[in-house]
């Protein structure tokens, strides 16, 4: 398994060097000078010289990149000009924001999904199927955005039973049930989508495996139908439910940019809109290259589990 997981380690090193390529181009092609939209229209051609010395944008493309890829593997992504701090101090401090709404999230979807998946196959083609489907199919043709405004709109301005946006009041206590009164609604937004996406996974995988001879074996022997499915069946339809949840939890970190905006959760979703209206360019680079990374190490967790499911993977 120390093979597998150091293999899994290096195959991710070009990965990540292909998305710093990517995030600095598309930064460099942004039309405009980054220094006059900085310092303003007023600025004057000493302080945007200067500024341009500052940032580096004053050498080439391919010697600012290099510059930027060894500072950053030396752990120094840079300082935000606009908010004159280090770019990972900043990256880190609102992490944990995103960490907080997006693992809630895929907490939610993986729970949900999963069940909604497991029932809808066990009763396949009976009213908790076809229930389960519609509510699924709703569920995934609904955009976050659009929903989490609708939330906003019904349960905190009409009903009022949960705060309109934030992580946290203005005013009063901090504690964790203050926090899941704000973190309610944008969790709920952020999870719809990925749970109907891994209850009709599931329900597919959970097919499958209902079709197999243990499964019929088990059910002859006169093991409980709940014990059947619920352990035996849901256990080895794991192997092909984990690298659905992989992907989903790549889609909720990524979904979280735009729930943040409309929750305005302060996390790093948030952090980079701002910074890219500020043409904050490092912090930019920072944010993107910093959330690619934890999303390539769970891809890795998840492969690393799939493969302790079924060691054939390894070989």
């Amino acid at each position: 398994m120390t093979g597998y997981i150091l293999k899994r380690l290096v195959s991710a090193i070009p990965v990540l060097l292909g998305i710093s390529v990517i995030v600095f181009l598309i930064m460099a092609m942004i039309p405009g000078d980054p220094a006059t939209a900085i310092l303003g229209s007023y600025a004057t051609p000493e302080n945007v010289e200067k500024l341009n010395r500052d940032l580096g944008l004053d050498q080439g493309l391919v010697p600012r990149y290099f510059i930027w890829l060894g500072n950053m593997m030396q752990g120094d992504f840079g300082r935000s000009f606009a908010l004159n701090r280090p770019v990972i101090d900043e990256v880190l401090d609102r992490f944990g924001a995103t960490l907080i709404l997006a693992g809630t999230s895929f907490v939610l979807c993986s729970i949900l999904g999963i069940a909604a998946g497991v029932v809808s196959a066990a009763r396949q083609y009976g009213f908790a199927d076809k229930a389960i489907t519609f509510v699924v199919l709703l569920g995934i043709s609904i955009p976050s955005f659009f929903l989490g405004m609708m939330m906003i709109l019904l349960f905190a301005v009409r009903l009022k039973w949960f705060p309109v946006s934030g992580m946290w009041p203005i005013y009063g206590d901090r504690n964790f049930w203050v926090l899941l009164d704000h973190l309610a609604m944008p969790a709920i937004a952020l999870s719809v989508v990925a749970t109907g996406v891994i209850a009709r996974l599931a329900r597919s995988a959970m097919l499958e495996v209902l079709r197999q001879d243990f499964i019929r074996t088990a059910r002859a022997k006169g093991v409980r139908e709940s014990r059947v499915i619920w352990r035996h069946a849901l256990r080895a339809a794991m192997v092909s439910i984990i690298p659905i949840l992989g992907i989903q939890a790549g889609f909720v970190l990524s979904g979280a940019v735009y729930i943040e905006m409309v929750f305005q959760w302060p996390g790093v979703g948030r952090m980079l809109v701002d910074a890219i209206l500020k043409r904050d360019i490092l912090l930019v680079q920072g944010g993107v290259v910093f959330i690619a990374a934890c999303y390539v190490m769970f891809n890795i967790m998840v492969d690393v589990a799939q493969a302790l499911l079924d060691p054939r993977i390894k070989t």
